[in-house]
């Protein structure tokens, strides 16, 4: 029997809404695996055949990788070629049942397709629509192609990135098509906070949002210092120009932390704990840029007192000092970390990657919303795995229109 004081958790807050993904990749997937781990139906339409690309990345073996698992997870695949006109009839009749439709093709593709914003807004004046893609909608680069990593490139991340005497590097996370799809998500749920509220909205219900501008907007004040201070920012290894003293440091046992002391409290408080209270209590290291005048000799004290001891050893001593510090993880040692179990960001789950299933550990749902939690319910399906349930639940077409759409290839 369950606890009688516990009260009874709440359906997550999206529970009710209907999304249809009519993207691939990453950038638009990752916007609506957000309302699909808060209990929104999404509807992911892939290519017939084939599907998302992203199905084959990264894929170590088995048909299906674990990146689309991952980004695909708690979505229903439906296969729907949208070039034909049977197709573009589907997804209007799906768009008339939806609230949100978020799609990251190249700008114009589906105005080729007859499935433009106007097309939409006359299925369903109440859909909001999200579009992502490189440049946006609009100027004069908006028909470039366009890939996270460009937009990193495009919006000054990469040359920022990496050692002053090398090429810059890229982040090896897709940062732009993250926070491009975080973009996606809050301008979804905006328009539609905006409906609910009964806001006058003139037209079609679009956010507009380029991968570029998403992490041109991560870079804080690069142009600004550019204006006021004439500074180009260029590459700094792995430290922020004036958050000093901050970085990964190597410890005795092989391993590295990171170490954020360049706050005036962390500071003395770092400085204390590694015994070095000649600079915690020097009046000329109290604010930021005069530490970033002496980066370089901070940073040699730092080492030297880190390669006397282990990793843990380090986090142990300077977390007790209040001092913000951790280890530098990979991925086994993120799986065998217990406050990664306790928060539910490991989440296990049963997948066939190549013929019996096995027991992934897949990321947990991110907010915490105590309550009225998100869930991990499943991972990214197989090609096409509810395509007849959801024409039949969503549509009413009956199993013999369905086999007759499938031998024509619509589905």
């Amino acid at each position: 029997m369950p606890p009688t004081d516990v009260p009874p958790q709440a359906d997550p807050p999206l529970t009710g809404f209907r999304v249809l993904e009519l993207g691939n990749f990453i950038a638009a997937p990752f916007a609506s695996r957000i309302f699909a781990d808060f209990g929104a139906e999404v509807i992911k339409i892939e290519r017939p055949g084939t599907g998302d690309e992203l199905r084959g990345w990264r894929r170590g073996r088995g048909a299906t990788s674990m990146m689309f698992r991952t980004i695909a997870r708690n979505k229903k695949s439906l296969t729907l070629d949208l070039r034909t006109a049977e197709g573009r009839d589907l997804v209007l009749d799906l768009v008339r049942e939806s609230d949100v439709v978020i799609e990251n093709f190249r700008p114009g593709t589906l105005e080729r397709w007859g499935l433009g914003p106007d097309e939409l807004n006359a299925a369903n004046p109440e859909v909001v629509l999200v579009r992502i893609s490189g440049y946006g909608q609009t100027g004069p680069y908006r028909d470039r192609a366009g890939f996270g990593g460009v937009a990193e490139a495009f919006a000054g991340l990469r040359q920022v990135t990496g050692h002053a005497d090398r090429p810059p590097v890229r982040p090896a996370a897709p940062i732009g098509d993250a926070l491009a799809g975080l973009y996606g998500a809050i301008s979804a749920l905006m328009l539609l906070l905006a409906r609910a509220t009964g806001r006058p909205h003139d037209g079609p219900r679009v956010a507009d949002v380029a991968l570029y501008e998403a992490v041109f907007m991560a870079m804080e004040s690069l142009v600004p210092d550019m204006d006021a201070y004439g500074m180009v920012r260029r590459r700094t290894a792995g430290n922020l120009p004036g958050v000093v003293p901050s970085g990964v440091y190597p410890t005795s046992d092989g391993q590295s932390v990171m170490i954020a002391g360049n706050s005036s409290g962390a500071f003395t408080r770092l400085m204390t704990a590694i015994g070095r209270t000649d600079l915690a209590e020097d009046p000329s290291l109290a604010d930021g840029d005069a530490r970033h005048a002496r980066e370089t000799e901070l940073d040699a004290a730092i080492t030297d007192w880190t390669t006397r001891r282990t990793a843990p050893e380090s986090v142990d001593v300077l977390s007790a000092a209040g001092v913000p510090i951790g280890p530098v993880y990979d991925a086994a040692a993120i799986a065998d970390d217990p406050h990664f179990a306790e928060r539910g960001m490991l989440r296990p789950l049963k997948v066939s990657v190549e013929t019996e299933p096995e027991e992934i550990r897949f990321p947990g749902v991110v907010p915490q919303v105590p309550g009225a939690p998100g869930d991990v319910r499943w991972a990214g399906p197989e090609l096409g795995q509810h395509t007849d349930d959801v024409l039949h639940e969503v549509l009413g077409l009956t199993a013999s229109q369905v086999a007759d759409l499938r031998e024509r290839g619509v589905l």
